[in-house]
């Protein structure tokens, strides 16, 4: 970290120094959000290259922020130290600084659907879920064929999973929608039933899964900071 250094005695400088570097801030939130291995913090930054990933680890670990644990099941753990932990509460506030102080046309400009649907299968609330597996298949109209499709796979046993190929399991709710509409929803900005009625989102399966979508899709942290309107996608309820 010394390359680059503020040459400040300033708490707030020798801070940034550790947490200021490209994709820290971003990893961060990933170990906050309980991702420890390597290939599902990959998932969560995947416009890091996996080189940077390893160095920003290294870093971290060598600030006292991450500890590098050994499995006897798997691959190595990172997992934050009591330093790293205390991080948490700035993670979120860089968050909802973001949700509610940059216009979400501009969010919305930065669309990717394999990070959200990452991140949308560890915010689900799988309580008005039926007590069985149900399997949604995400079908985003806008995208090429070969990118278009993933599959939410949830078990009130062991939880969700989520798969960009066809696990084939019979499907039980086919969700056909746009990728902005889809981000919108999930970051606050609109709702399942504004995109329903406006055509935007067609649900064809599954009636109390479809009537519950809202309920069970769990929505960004920062979703409650959201501001009210977005041009071109709706009004959060």
């Amino acid at each position: 970290m010394a390359q680059g250094s503020y040459r400040q005695f300033c708490p707030v400088a020798m801070a940034a120094e550790v947490l200021c570097t490209r994709w820290t801030i971003v990893l961060l939130r990933e170990l906050v959000a309980g991702s420890t291995r390597f290939n599902d913090l990959r998932r969560g930054v995947p416009r890091m290259s996996p080189a940077l990933l390893s160095q920003r680890l290294r870093d971290l670990q060598g600030a006292g922020v991450v500890a590098r644990v050994t499995t006897a099941s798997g691959p190595p753990e990172y997992r934050l130290t009591e330093a790293g932990r205390e991080l948490a509460p700035i993670v979120e506030a860089f968050g909802i600084w973001g949700q509610r102080c940059v216009q979400p046309e501009l969010s919305l400009r930065h669309l990717d659907a394999p990070l959200l649907m990452w991140d949308m299968h560890r915010s689900l609330d799988t309580t008005p879920m039926p007590r069985r597996r149900s399997v949604i298949q995400f079908l985003y109209s806008d995208l090429p064929a070969n990118q278009r499709n993933f599959w939410l796979i949830v078990d009130p046993e062991t939880g969700a999973d989520l798969c960009s190929t066809d696990p084939g399991f019979d499907v039980d709710l086919y969700v056909s929608v746009d990728l902005r509409t889809m981000t919108a929803i999930w970051m606050g900005h609109d709702t399942v039933r504004r995109a329903l009625d406006d055509e935007r989102m067609i649900l064809t399966g599954d009636e109390l899964l479809a009537a519950n979508m809202q309920a069970w899709l769990g929505l960004s942290p920062f979703a409650p900071y959201a501001a009210n309107v977005v041009s071109g996608v709706g009004v959060a309820a």
